[in-house]
């Protein structure tokens, strides 16, 4: 890869809990992330970040803000990706596992009990101390 890709991560909070799901067949696998995908040509993120949800979860994203982005490196697969992170501020519906090929399920988790390993984009948003506050205001 020549040129980073561009990544749109959601996090989707309720009663301070994120909704996390393990990866499955990309690269992160066994990791967990956050609902979201890449950004298609002539789409939004809002555009992305709905979609994906919506793909992924069967969640509708009715509301959402932009929060910041991260800048990761994938030096074993070669791949590097700047994250659009999104914040979806109302949804509605339950999650279900809608890409099972993809995911392993969907996990509410409260600061306190994120799981471990994080994927790269969602570690870096932790590490840099832009998660858990979301996690307290939400």
């Amino acid at each position: 890869m020549t040129q980073p890709k561009i990544g749109v991560g959601v996090l989707i909070v309720r009663e301070g809990r994120l909704l996390l799901g393990r990866r499955k067949g990309s690269h992160g696998a066994d990791f967990w992330a956050a609902p979201g995908g890449h950004l298609e040509f002539g789409e939004t993120p809002e555009e992305c970040a709905q979609r994906e949800v919506l793909e992924e979860t069967g969640l509708v994203v009715e509301q959402m803000a932009k929060i910041t982005f991260t800048n990761d490196f994938f030096t074993a697969e070669g791949k590097h990706y700047v994250t659009l992170f999104m914040l979806a501020e109302r949804t509605s519906g339950t999650p279900e596992t809608r890409e099972p090929d993809k995911c392993a399920g969907w996990q509410w988790f409260s600061a306190a009990e994120l799981p471990q390993p994080l994927f790269a984009p969602l570690e870096t948003l932790h590490q840099q101390g832009e998660l858990l506050p979301l996690l307290a205001q939400a």
